[in-house]
């Protein structure tokens, strides 16, 4: 489904977020984000996003175009 970038903005939503429908009284359809907490700051964000990988020279090499 395709929800319009308005929409999207407005509700800080993206792929894969969670969404429900809710069909009102009168008719109208109304779209609710659902099942995220926003995180307490932008840092928690990428809490836990490195893992082991490359060394530090390996790192270095391949910033310096090395490989």
């Amino acid at each position: 489904m395709t929800i319009p970038k308005r929409v999207r903005d407005r509700l800080a939503i993206g792929p894969g977020s969670r969404v429900e429908f809710e069909l009102t009284p009168n008719g109208e359809v109304v779209l609710l984000k659902v099942g995220e907490d926003k995180p307490a700051n932008r840092f928690d964000a990428l809490r836990g996003r490195a893992g082991a990988g490359m060394t530090t020279d390996q790192i270095m090499a391949l910033t310096r175009g090395e490989t």
